[in-house]
């Protein structure tokens, strides 16, 4: 906390067992504290008020009112807290958790299994837990905007912005080659509130948009198939969890699969498109998979016709990727810290100079749209720009 007082935690989990490890994880930080808990949501809610709680670690699955019911709850009484849901590694906890990111839910962990002793699941967890408390509760994040749940509205094809980008100083003037051609690929790279930001950008994509878009979303591995299924539902183009070997096709949109790197392979022979390659090579940023590792692959590729959008996300993945696509000549976006859940990501690449534009969350998809529609000089004007 900015202010020099302890980070109140409310703690809700229906197991004795878990609100111990929980306490302990918070209670070893000497910047944060627990302020309550209750073993079901009904009572964590009841609580709220009084306790005035900054984050709330929410149990997926309790008696009584369980956690995707309880958020929602808490979301419609106005509460604007960051929520960390904690979440066992079942499809069942899989897909609500999703859910629950989706409508809201800062971030997530998953429930240690399989350490040796009480210890070792403490620091497992936190491991995990403690670092995005900090993040999601430091007061210069802007957190109270960016933890709502978002609607999106529909875009047409080549519709125009709704609000003017943000224009920064460059942190250092960037040596780039000039844009040569039309996008061939859209890129993104996301991690903590990216489901509920995703959620808004991808529905707002026209049923006619031509290019495939390949996203990596920092997820475990059983997340991400669910997380793809639910996309699906929502959105005018396909979405699946990206395969080994799959075609990079036009109005598709691949998820990358957790905890395997996504590469784009150039086509094996004239007229084929490029595939996809997934690998469990070492961790980038301490993520698998990464942003950088798509965003330098795909660059490799398709040259300058690469635009990559960085969104909200804890850390800086996706920086050196973005610079390797400048360098060739294609386009970045980066998320605007207001509408961001933690603007660690994006903000790695404003302060690195390598953005073009920096947009709101509900501009994104008008701008990506006009990078198609854009002409030769309009294209110059926009390698040109620095943010």
């Amino acid at each position: 906390m900015s202010n020099g007082r302890r980070t109140r935690i409310l703690i809700v989990d229906d197991s004795a067992v878990m609100r111990s490890l929980l306490r302990s994880v918070v209670s070893a930080d000497a910047d944060l504290e627990v302020c309550g808990t209750a073993a079901d949501g009904s009572s964590g809610l009841s609580s709220v008020g009084e306790l005035r709680p900054d984050l709330i670690l929410l149990d997926v699955e309790m008696p009584v009112m369980d956690g995707l019911l309880t958020l929602r709850e808490l979301r419609r009484r106005g509460h604007k807290m960051p929520v960390i849901m904690c979440s066992s590694l079942t499809q069942r906890g899989a897909k609500v958790t999703v859910e629950a990111l989706a409508s809201g839910a800062s971030d997530y962990v998953a429930k240690p299994t399989g350490q040796a002793n009480r210890e070792a699941a403490i620091s497992a967890l936190a491991q995990d837990l403690t670092p995005k408390i900090h993040a999601l509760t430091d007061r210069n994040q802007g957190l109270a905007q960016a933890v709502r749940p978002l609607q999106s509205q529909p875009l047409t094809a080549f519709s125009g912005m709704t609000r003017a980008p943000l224009f920064m100083p460059a942190a250092s003037p960037q040596r780039m080659q000039a844009i040569t051609s039309r996008p061939s690929v859209l890129l993104i790279g996301i991690s903590t509130g990216g489901p509920a930001a995703l959620d808004v950008l991808l529905p707002a994509l026209p049923g006619n948009f031509p290019l495939p878009v390949l996203i990596v979303q920092h997820m475990p591995e059983l997340f991400t198939k669910v997380f793809a299924a639910r996309l699906d539902s929502r959105c005018k183009l396909q979405v699946r969890e990206a395969a080994e070997g799959d075609a990079v096709r036009g109005g598709t949109i691949s998820i990358a699969r957790g905890n395997w790197h996504m590469e784009v392979l150039a086509a094996a022979r004239g007229g084929s498109p490029p595939t996809l390659h997934l690998t469990q090579g070492s961790l980038e940023n301490h993520c698998r998979p990464a942003a950088d590792v798509l965003f330098r692959t795909a660059a490799a590729v398709y040259g300058s016709g690469v635009p990559a959008v960085v969104m909200t996300g804890m850390g800086s993945d996706g920086m050196l990727g973005c610079r390797i696509i400048r360098e060739q000549g294609g386009a970045v976006l980066a998320q605007d810290q207001a509408s961001s859940t933690v603007w660690g990501m994006p903000g790695a690449v404003v302060s690195a100079g390598l953005a073009h534009k920096v947009l709101p969350l509900g501009d994104l998809a008008a701008e990506i749209l006009r990078l198609l529609s854009r002409t030769n000089s309009e294209a110059r004007e926009l390698r040109e720009s620095v943010v």
